[in-house]
């Protein structure tokens, strides 16, 4: 068999991300410093068509709502086979949770595997954080 030149690389676009996905509940608690992580985030280089893997850090301070961690899982999922450039794929991910929580202060760190000997790391935060962790 011999081996494909032309070898045509195909992924979804950012329509196929999921954000209906993403689920809160209520919360009327004290003021608190919620966060989450996961290292088992991919998505697609729309340059190379190659995967980008990620560590995902999500820290914010609820306002009136919480994210159910399924929902996020299952959100994060849908970008499996969308090709965005990393700082894009932050930025979504940012609005997309502002949209959804409407958070007192959110933070969006994405860790990227390294990449010809580069290593990005892209950060997005935005609000009024509590001045205990100042």
């Amino acid at each position: 068999m011999k081996p494909e030149k032309d070898l045509k690389l195909s992924w979804n676009t950012p329509e196929a991300i999921r954000t209906d996905l993403l689920d809160t509940f209520p919360y009327e608690g004290e003021s608190q410093h919620i966060t989450y992580s996961t290292k088992e985030f991919s998505a697609v280089c729309p340059f190379s068509g190659l995967p980008d893997l990620a560590e995902i850090i999500v820290e914010y301070y609820p306002d009136n709502l919480c994210l159910e961690l399924k929902s996020l899982k299952l959100y994060l999922v849908s970008f499996r086979n969308v090709g965005m450039y990393q700082e894009t794929i932050t930025d979504r991910i940012f609005r997309d949770l502002w949209k959804t929580l409407t958070p007192r202060w959110l933070k969006i760190r994405t860790i990227y595997a390294t990449r010809g000997g580069i290593d990005a790391i892209c950060v997005i935060e935005k609000g009024t954080q509590p001045s205990a962790l100042r």
